[in-house]
């Protein structure tokens, strides 16, 4: 079994609690299905939001879906100039089977465009 990264992140359209939530737990649960996961095969997973959204912690999104032996984490994502606003990302460190080039990162809603180069 080998130790792969997962990236992903969304994006929700105001700083409230609920979206933040909702918008979390749809990532983490899209991770773990397009990459064949259960929650044992989750090492860590790192949380980041951008400045603009302080309304709650997303790993409390994975604690209530769950994920509560696995190590997680919260941090503010730089402040670039003209960065999208309200995105959240993740980065997931699992157990797989999986090769490195057949994991399936997530960019969801307005995220989406972040990444075009992947796979949908």
């Amino acid at each position: 079994m080998a130790v792969r990264a997962v990236r992903g992140a969304t994006q929700v359209d105001n700083n409230a609690r609920e979206e933040i939530l909702d918008a979390t737990a749809e990532l983490v649960a899209e991770v773990l299905y397009r990459n064949a996961l259960t929650p044992d095969d989750v090492i860590s997973i790192v949380f980041t939001a951008t400045p603009d959204l302080t309304a709650e912690f997303p790993a409390y999104a994975a604690r209530k879906m769950g994920l509560t032996d696995v190590p997680l984490m919260c941090a503010t994502e730089i402040a670039v100039p003209g960065a999208m606003p309200r995105v959240l990302r993740l980065l997931a460190h699992v157990d797989t089977e999986r090769a490195r080039s057949d994991i399936r990162h997530c960019y969801l809603r307005g995220a989406a465009a972040l990444r075009t180069d992947l796979p949908k």
